[in-house]
């Protein structure tokens, strides 16, 4: 995992900081250990708006992770009428020796009374932000300083639970696969990224057993991690060559697990030239758009809901740090002001993995189903859950590494 480090002088990067600008434009399932509430608290009555400053790995317009957030702070915006102000590109190839507290100095500087750093590779420098502003709020979305006691009493975490989505890609991609060879492109490895690695493949073999009737020896489910969220030039594997490696070894859909489209674009290109191969990106509701018929679906995170709480919370002072990880709104899974998570289906999706979707939705929603229940063990045949065990959200979130069944690297080499 990449670590943003001190390169340069304080004075060196608040030029840095002037030259590159920050723009102002462009209930939920939860564990929680609560911790004390900011020193600071904004009064009801006082007319000045809330203002977020939201600090992105990637850019704003990514059509990935990085753009959910940025249009997640717009909701806030048009919903309540407070103003945002962000920096994206905060990682070490676009911006090298930047770290988070001089981001947050600079938001604070431009009036934001809530920063939210928006990556789990932010989680040192955020800490160390929060501690030297405590009148202040900060969120870290992912992390769990909370949870492990780490986090000052003005810094909460906020998280969804994407797992529920990704169990949804991988279901579709079995029931679409006609080579029983599904592939994914993931970013670094990491607890979040094993665990919703790990929940494609259970919504994919679940597909392939209970729905399709085969033998799960029949499926392969391979991981090919490229180093970081996104393409780094000369740092990560190229993901439009990983992605192209699969379907060259015959893996016929392509899931992604990085923040930008390379999976689906390459999907389309080869699709071009006569292949029969699909992809679900990640990440954002719209990814899918303009792909055509090789676009499965997208799992994607909405972070609106979760973020006008927490600012309409900081606003009247009654917010409380904890560790939120937000479940889905199963009543309509893609509601836009009510579940924090969705899957928004492609043109490739045919009309009998839809009603087949939809019951497995109806499924997972009711406890019906629940994939996370043992007997499961991890790649080197150890446990992970015994048999009729289900998992606790603390199993979940901390899985050492991939499951049994999956291709793949479970930690960075």
């Amino acid at each position: 995992m990449f670590k943003i480090r001190t390169l340069a002088a304080f004075a060196l990067s608040i030029c840095l900081l002037a030259a590159l600008g920050c723009s102002s434009e462009p209930k939920k399932e939860e564990a929680k250990t609560e911790a004390p509430a900011p020193a600071a608290e904004v009064k009801k009555d006082e007319a000045k708006p809330l203002t977020i400053g939201l600090i992105l790995v990637g850019p704003y317009n990514d059509k990935g992770y990085s753009q959910a957030q940025y249009e997640g702070c717009k909701y806030v915006e048009a919903k309540m009428g407070a103003k945002l102000v962000y920096l994206d590109k905060v990682n070490p190839a676009d911006r090298p020796g930047l770290t988070i507290p001089q981001v947050a100095d600079d938001l604070i500087e431009k009036g934001a009374d809530l920063i939210i750093a928006g990556s789990d590779d932010m989680k040192d420098g955020i800490l160390e932000a929060a501690a030297q502003h405590p009148d202040k709020t900060f969120v870290h979305v992912s992390g769990d300083a909370v949870w492990t006691g780490k986090a000052p009493a003005n810094l909460g975490n906020l998280f969804a639970k994407m797992e529920y989505s990704k169990m949804m890609a991988g279901f579709t991609a079995a029931m679409t696969t006609q080579t029983g060879k599904i592939g994914v492109v993931g970013p670094l490895v990491n607890e979040e990224t094993r665990r919703l690695m790990s929940a494609a493949y259970l919504g994919a073999a679940y597909a392939w057993t209970e729905v399709r009737g085969k033998d799960l020896k029949d499926l392969s489910f391979n991981v090919k991690w490229i180093g970081f969220w996104f393409n780094i030039p000369g740092v990560t594997s190229d993901p439009t060559q990983v992605a192209g490696s699969l379907i060259d070894a015959g893996y016929d859909v392509l899931i992604s697990g990085i923040d930008t489209p390379e999976a689906v674009t390459v999907a389309k290109q080869r699709a071009a030239a006569g292949k029969n191969v699909w992809a679900l990106p990640y990440d954002f509701e719209k990814a899918c758009e303009g792909q055509g018929n090789v676009c499965l679906g997208v799992p994607y995170f909405n972070w609106g809901p979760g973020f006008l709480r927490i600012a309409k919370q900081v606003a009247d002072g009654s917010y409380k740090p904890g560790f939120e990880w937000d479940g889905p709104y199963w009543a309509n899974y893609n509601d836009p002001d009510l579940s924090p998570v969705g899957f928004a289906r492609g043109e490739g999706m045919t009309e009998g993995t839809r009603d087949a979707l939809d019951t497995f939705i109806a499924k997972l929603g009711s406890g019906e189903v629940n994939l996370f229940t043992g007997p499961l063990n991890y790649q080197d045949g150890t446990p992970f859950l015994n048999e009729g065990e289900t998992a606790t959200d603390k199993q979940i979130w901390y899985m050492h590494q991939l499951l049994q069944g999956m291709e793949g690297l479970s930690s960075a080499e």
